[in-house]
């Protein structure tokens, strides 16, 4: 669409440059003309999983957006791609969107999570933003779901208006479904995973010290060791294998080329 903002390939995984306001200003415009689309929000973890699955990285990859989420992707663009790309995190961009969708008139539809989670979430737009409408919500279950349960719920969102469609079913499952859902969902789909965690109150987030240190990972491993230390510790240590194999082959590659052409050059002279 006009006004796309680029993309930078990160260990096969195309990432969207721009500023943060760049990305809320692109996302609230598809939302307010209710196209089909979706946005990923990228982090270690997810690009780790779209290097190993092919399925999974073409999904990633179809979306209108995939943001720098994750520090290790943000330094990747730094350090590999000599980007000096602004985090555009899921946590950060729930809030952000819920107050340009009041301030625009664009309806929210939350889709994921549990029931209680999603009563808290509408009870802090009362509160904050009574201007938001809340299209609806929709707590699935766990199970996959069926063609003709999928469409129902694309029917649903689509009979209530949404512009915007927040989906929390955690990763790969809620790209996978955003994937799906474009050719049957008139809005724009954005997977947020534990951001409705958040935003409701039940979790809480690192200190804006931390997160400045990119220390949030720290803090949020002290708080779940069991089940992130070998995203943090083992998917990390991955995505870093794949990034530097990646810059390597860069290097070697544009050398290469640089000798074969030196030789072509010298070839052609004499």
């Amino acid at each position: 669409m006009p006004g796309a903002l680029p993309k930078r390939e990160v260990v096969g995984t195309g990432i969207t440059l721009g500023s943060f306001d760049a990305h809320v200003r692109m996302i609230t415009t598809l939302g307010a003309a209710q196209r089909s689309s979706y946005v990923c929000c990228v982090n270690a973890h997810m690009a780790v999983e779209a290097a190993r699955d092919p399925g999974f990285r073409a999904v990633v990859n179809g979306a209108d957006l995939a943001t720098a989420d994750g520090m290790p992707v943000l330094r990747c663009l730094q350090w590999f791609g000599g980007e000096r790309q602004e985090r555009v995190a899921g946590n950060d961009l729930m809030p952000a969107l819920m107050e340009q969708a009041a301030a625009q008139g664009l309806s929210v539809f939350l889709y994921g999570g549990r029931d209680e989670v999603l009563h808290r979430i509408r009870e802090r737009v009362a509160r904050e933003l009574p201007t938001l409408r809340i299209a609806g919500a929709v707590a699935p279950p766990f199970r996959p779901l069926s063609d003709a349960e999928l469409q129902a719920d694309a029917d649903r969102i689509n009979a209530s208006g949404a512009h915007l469609v927040l989906v929390s079913l955690g990763c790969p499952k809620q790209e996978r479904w955003m994937a799906a859902m474009r050719p049957r969902v008139r809005a724009v789909m954005l997977g947020l995973g534990g951001a409705f965690l958040l935003y409701a109150g039940v979790d809480t987030r690192a200190p804006k010290w931390m997160r400045e240190l990119s220390l949030e990972w720290l803090y949020r491993l002290a708080l779940e060791p069991g089940r992130l230390w070998k995203r943090y510790l083992v998917t990390n240590t991955l995505f870093l294998g794949l990034a530097m194999k990646a810059a390597w082959f860069r290097i070697t590659g544009r050398r290469s080329g640089r000798v074969a052409a030196r030789a072509e050059a010298t070839a052609l002279a004499g």
